[in-house]
């Protein structure tokens, strides 16, 4: 599905398969964060086949923002509910700090709610994300691996984490065991 926002000369638009774009997607990330980790991650996420969004920020001169959703899992006592993980996001240095990074995670919030997903989490800064409505007090009740002040989660639908107890199952790519 083709999922295109247009803002000002940025264009907000879904991935496009092929090794081309997505050579040029690992290059951003391996910018934005200095390292080849994040790069290696969405590409590694790609081979497990856990994507659920995968946008791109697009100028004239061609792409320089990313953000990656995949599948996971809040494993409760009865059932196995499912997540979606906002990681990573990335904007090359020189387009940083100019809004692109909060427009890609506006635009991937909407079109995960319109696939009729419930829930997003991510770690991030708790400075940054709770203006898209993360919250780590909405995710006090799930059980992770990462420091409480950066572990965060939204309800995409109103009421999706009310009651729910259980422990957080990111894809194997993250490398964070089973």
């Amino acid at each position: 599905m083709e999922h295109t926002q247009l803002e000002g000369n940025l264009i907000i638009r879904c991935e496009t398969a092929g090794t081309s774009e997505w050579l040029v997607i690992h290059s951003i990330n391996e910018e934005a964060f200095g390292r080849p980790d994040e790069a290696d991650l969405v590409d590694n996420l790609r081979k497990e086949g856990v994507i659920l969004a995968s946008l791109v920020a697009e100028l004239e001169e061609g792409i320089v923002g990313h953000i990656f959703f995949s599948r996971m899992y809040i494993e409760t006592r009865n059932q196995s509910i499912a997540a979606a993980a906002l990681a990573p996001i990335a904007v090359l240095p020189k387009h940083q700090r100019q809004g692109i990074g909060g427009r890609l995670i506006r635009h991937g919030l909407d079109l995960l709610r319109q696939r009729g997903e419930h829930i997003a989490i991510i770690l991030g800064h708790p400075d940054y994300y709770p203006r898209f409505g993360f919250s780590c007090a909405k995710a006090e009740s799930l059980e992770s691996p990462f420091p409480p002040k950066s572990f965060m989660a939204m309800e995409l639908v109103p009421g999706a984490l009310n009651g729910l107890l259980g422990k957080v199952k990111y894809p194997a790519a993250f490398g964070l065991g089973r």
